[in-house]
């Protein structure tokens, strides 16, 4: 069972709050340490619940994805980076499609940029502000849509199905952006 799966059935049992609670830890530890697939989890916390909750759920991950990337910031701010690896840093970004803070948004649908926070401390051009309203705009598209097309779905198809046919969309659109990062690594010479 992994890490996901347990704090999913842990807090599962507490109802709403325990919910929220758990897409937020989901969330921090996605930004923070690991991937967690949230797309995944966040279907089925907001499945059956009103758009209110879809707002609250929608604005606890814009928190968590804050938080989590921010104290990696703080984090890798604080330790001494060699040189060395801070160069690969802003050579790699320079190879990117965007070598501004624009990246993020594309990083919402093609993954190019693992440990964000660790990026937006060694990258000096970056604007940090940028940075966090990317962050929020990324969230909100990518966290909206999947929302807006889980309540759809849930509307005209019912709860069983709809929840099936969300979580092939959110399984097609990471396996999508899987494609599209290995594309454009090959096509930036990155791999």
């Amino acid at each position: 069972m992994s890490i996901t799966e347990t704090l999913f059935g842990l807090f599962s049992g507490m109802g709403d709050e325990g919910v929220v609670i758990c897409i937020f830890l989901l969330f921090l530890i996605d930004a923070l340490l690991f991937p967690t697939l949230p797309e995944l989890f966040m279907v089925l916390a907001y499945d059956g619940h009103s758009w209110e909750f879809g707002l609250l759920l929608l604005g606890v991950a814009i928190l968590a994805e804050l938080v989590g990337v921010f104290s990696l910031y703080f984090i890798v701010s604080k330790v001494r980076v060699p040189e060395r690896i801070s160069r690969i840093a802003n050579k790699y970004v320079d190879f990117l499609a965007f070598s501004d803070e624009r990246i993020i948004l594309l990083n919402r649908v093609a993954p190019m940029i693992p440990f964000l926070g660790a990026f937006i401390a060694m990258i000096d051009r970056w604007d940090r502000a940028k940075c966090a309203l990317y962050i929020v705009i990324g969230c909100v598209v990518k966290y909206g849509v999947i929302l807006l097309a889980s309540g759809f779905f849930s509307t005209y198809l019912g709860s069983d199905i709809s929840q099936h046919v969300t979580l092939v969309f959110i399984f097609a659109v990471i396996i999508i952006s899987f494609a599209l990062s290995i594309y454009r690594k090959r096509k930036e010479g990155l791999e």
